[in-house]
């Protein structure tokens, strides 16, 4: 089999997957006030990465990402889990999430929420499950 050169692939591949991550990031962030949040980051988030795959292979994704996906998936849904059953310790409803407002150094006047924990377990969730998926496939062609 040939092996083709694709140095212009793997150089645009480079610096457009790490736009679509930084726009997966304001994404995420975004959720809270507008269209967005931890499903639809994660899925730009792993949209990016399966760009990788395909411009460079899987063990150069495994040494970029030395992550085990199915991890990720369970650390990500018992974070979920706990963030969403934390306000049962409270006498407060399934879900309920708190938020206050704290002044930080260069932000300023800035609301933090416990959602924003829920957020990024539904994220490590999506692209755990989203990558072992696409691993699946490509190890069995």
């Amino acid at each position: 089999m040939k092996k083709t050169n694709d140095v212009i692939l793997q150089t645009v591949t480079s610096v457009i997957s790490f736009m679509i991550i930084l726009f997966a990031l304001h994404l995420f962030f975004a959720g809270h006030y507008e269209p967005g949040g931890g499903f639809v980051g994660a899925l730009i988030t792993s949209a990016a990465l399966v760009l990788l795959l395909l411009a460079y292979d899987i063990k150069t994704l495994k040494a970029i990402l030395p992550f085990d996906f199915k991890i990720m998936t369970a650390a990500g849904l018992l974070m979920s889990v706990l963030t969403a059953t934390g306000a049962l310790l409270f006498n407060k409803p399934f879900l309920t999430h708190a938020f206050d407002y704290f002044t930080l150094p260069i932000l300023g006047k800035t609301s933090l929420h416990t959602a924003v924990f829920f957020e990024i377990g539904v994220y490590l969730v999506v692209i755990g499950v989203t990558m072992t998926i696409i691993q699946t496939i490509g190890e069995s062609e």
